[in-house]
């Protein structure tokens, strides 16, 4: 594009602006990429467009789940777990709590027997509040003599109203019962990885399996991680709950896996984006979709700890909530920090996802500039100007200017006289 100006002599000067163009250009996009719509973050989380990049930060959520996965491993191995009655044996004696106190039934259980509870804690709130004592197996004359003592020095009442020993109850469990159920989870447990392994080879392919049943070990070794860092206590319900939220993750799983499998359809026959943008924008897709079956998991099992533990003091209940709670909430995280980046990281290791990325990448290069040779011949310095500057265009208004060099060629103005 050439640009025109006056001169002092009445010409036209003109300049090539091609550096001045490409930079108006380069403004005129910035300019236009400044007016375009930025939309809030909740109107991207829920058009799901792509907008947040999780499979190209993978490192990132990689070494974030590398230390969540050091930290549960250190404190299985450090702390250990706190495991209940059904799993270690022993005792368990229980009454209504009235006005008594952890501090004058723990000074009882020491006075009559001589040695210290395993635990001594109220459960519940109000009227149906209970005083729970747990410690190793006793004899049933130790028991009788603890029952005795307790009654004499708190009064427990009974369903009437009025003090009765009956209202004190007990039960012994052995170890072996902890220990069969101990065998029976992990039997179930073996059994269901099995089972969700062929199930996801046969739905989908081996590397999703794959990625699934890491995701799977995440989920159990994190919530087993937090029992034994916090110090919750490891009873059957803990066992039961932990299988239900196994099940929780698989199916969030499997919703992101498959919404990638359908954006990945026929990936090898597009340029349009590489694997892991598709399996990315298939994250993106289902983010609502897991956030939302999260929330609606979590508010039941909140209301159920909050019944288990202010209302009725059911200690089934809580150890069953307490389990699920944190599960669902490393479930949702695993299925799409964890699952979806190792299943691309696997699959980039193919050779046919490989070509497919170059590919991808190569169609995006900007062609080279094409550069034209031109040869040029010496001529002498009467050789008459350039062509391109003889067929140049004049500017308007300009003074036509002599053509220099010979005189051979130019027009005499005599008509020819020749004779044909």
């Amino acid at each position: 594009m050439a640009s025109t100006r006056n001169t002092e002599g009445g010409s036209l000067d003109t300049d090539e602006t091609d550096s001045s163009d490409s930079g108006a250009v380069e403004l005129t996009e910035s300019a236009a990429a400044a007016q375009l719509p930025q939309h809030s973050f909740f109107t991207r989380l829920y058009t799901g467009t792509g907008a947040f990049e999780v499979i190209g930060r993978r490192k990132l959520w990689f070494t974030v789940s590398g230390v969540i996965i050091a930290v549960a491993i250190a404190s299985i191995l450090i702390r250990g777990f706190t495991f209940g009655i059904d799993f270690e044996g022993g005792t368990k004696v229980s009454f209504p709590r009235g006005d008594t106190s952890v501090t004058a039934v723990e000074d009882v259980f020491r006075q009559t027997l001589g040695r210290d509870a395993v635990s001594v804690v109220i459960v519940g709130n109000g009227a149906s509040s209970t005083v729970q004592i747990r410690s190793e197996t006793l004899s049933n004359a130790d028991t009788a003599k603890l029952r005795e003592a307790l009654f004499n020095a708190f009064q427990p009442k009974g369903a009437d109203g009025q003090p009765s020993k009956q209202a004190i109850s007990d039960s012994a469990v052995s170890e072996t019962w902890g220990g069969q159920i101990t065998k029976k989870a992990l039997i179930a447990l073996v059994v269901f990885l099995v089972l969700v392994g062929i199930y996801i080879t046969v739905r989908y392919e081996r590397y999703m399996a794959l990625s699934a049943l890491a995701a799977l070990g995440f989920d159990l070794l994190t919530t087993a991680g937090v029992y034994s860092l916090v110090g919750f206590e490891v009873s059957p319900a803990t066992v039961i709950g932990l299988l239900t939220i196994l099940g929780f993750s698989l199916y969030d799983t499997v919703i992101v896996f498959d919404k990638v499998e359908e954006n990945t359809n026929g990936f090898q026959h597009t340029t349009r984006r590489t694997f892991a943008e598709q399996a990315n924008l298939a994250i993106n897709q289902t983010f609502m979709r897991s956030i939302n079956t999260s929330l609606i998991s979590v508010l039941p099992v909140i209301a159920l700890m909050v019944v288990a533990v202010w209302l009725l003091g059911v200690g089934t209940l809580k150890d069953l909530a307490l389990v699920q709670l944190v599960g669902i909430l490393v479930g949702t995280y695993s299925s799409i920090f964890f699952a979806t980046p190792l299943l691309v990281t696997l699959r980039e290791r193919t050779e046919l996802v490989r070509t497919h990325t170059r590919r991808v990448l190569n169609r995006r290069k900007p062609a080279p500039a094409r550069t034209e040779s031109v040869t040029t011949t010496e001529e002498p310095e009467t050789a008459a100007p350039p062509a391109a500057a003889m067929s140049a265009k004049p500017a308007p208004g300009a003074r036509p200017v002599r053509p220099t060099g010979t005189r051979a060629g130019r027009p005499t103005g005599k008509r020819n006289t020749r004779r044909r």
